[in-house]
């Protein structure tokens, strides 16, 4: 049994603590709202709307004794980028391991985040990018950039008119992903910019876009969450992974995308060699002298 602790319940929050009160190998032992926020003292269940749950949600003002009492094995945390740092330093104090899905962070703050999991021997998952499917369409994109380098890229990101960081952080990890694409490819322009518009408007929960356009063709490679359920299933997947383990990882090692990309090739030789070796057999051999 995984205990766990949410911190931050606005929209994406409530979703993964419903979805979380479903699973059979999971706890939810502990809800955290910010200081201000009028959940606190409330029921987790009132504020989800599933019913008395018996846990009450506390103020990060008490984070220790929060995390002291409830004994979480992961926090997963959908706070702000400022609490969220905040609140790592004392998770990572007291090895606790963390599922943050918090975007915004400066460069800094990511550095931040790593020294605490060296520090501290905890373990971190650092997933702005924490749906399953956007993680896909980085993987293609990552291997469309080593392909096409010399293309042009344009990143185009949709989000609710309250998302308060523009570009995303998915966004971010996209056009880096570009980037590392066409430097393995040995292209010069391994250091260019590439543009990402960021449009905030109406209730839409998320949308990437990324253009891949040459001379003559292009090709487009997108992904839209329906709904803030797949940000919990990927959340889930990444609490799952990280119980246990010691350091800092991304979506991709949870997903271990190194490893399924490395097999898929590994499938293809194979298949070629298969392929050729039946070609070969003695009977074609003297068909192709005659």
């Amino acid at each position: 049994m995984i205990r766990v602790c949410i911190s931050g319940l606005g929209k994406t929050g409530r979703e993964i603590a419903k979805v979380l009160m479903e699973q059979q190998d999971i706890k939810l032992v502990s809800a955290i709202c910010s200081p201000n926020s009028d959940k606190k003292g409330k029921d987790l269940g009132e504020v989800i709307g599933c019913g008395s749950t018996g846990i009450v949600i506390e103020s990060s003002d008490s984070l220790e004794q929060i995390i002291f009492s409830s004994k979480p094995d992961v926090v997963v945390d959908f706070s702000s980028p400022e609490a969220a740092l905040k609140n790592a330093k004392v998770f990572s104090k007291m090895k606790v391991n963390i599922v943050i899905g918090t975007t915004g962070f400066s460069k800094f703050g990511l550095k931040r985040l790593l020294v605490l999991a060296t520090k501290h021997r905890n373990a971190i998952v650092y997933a702005p990018n924490i749906t399953l499917g956007v993680n896909v369409l980085m993987l293609l994109t990552n291997l469309a950039s080593n392909i096409l380098s010399n293309y042009d890229f344009q990143i185009t990101e949709i989000h609710h008119k309250h998302k308060k960081d523009a570009p995303s952080g998915t966004a971010k990890k996209i056009a880096a992903e570009i980037q590392k694409g066409i430097k393995a490819s040995g292209n010069s322009n391994e250091n260019k910019e590439i543009p990402i518009t960021a449009i905030r408007a109406g209730g839409v929960v998320g949308k990437h876009e990324v253009m891949i356009i040459g001379e003559d063709d292009k090709i487009e490679i997108s992904h839209e969450s329906f709904s803030r359920k797949a940000f919990a299933l990927g959340a889930l997947r990444a609490i799952r992974f990280v119980k246990g383990k010691v350091g800092y990882f991304e979506m991709s090692d949870v997903l271990n995308l190194k490893k399924v990309l490395g097999d898929y090739l590994e499938n293809e030789n194979n298949s070629f060699k298969e392929r050729y070796t039946v070609f070969l057999n003695k009977k074609d051999l003297q068909l192709l002298q005659m």
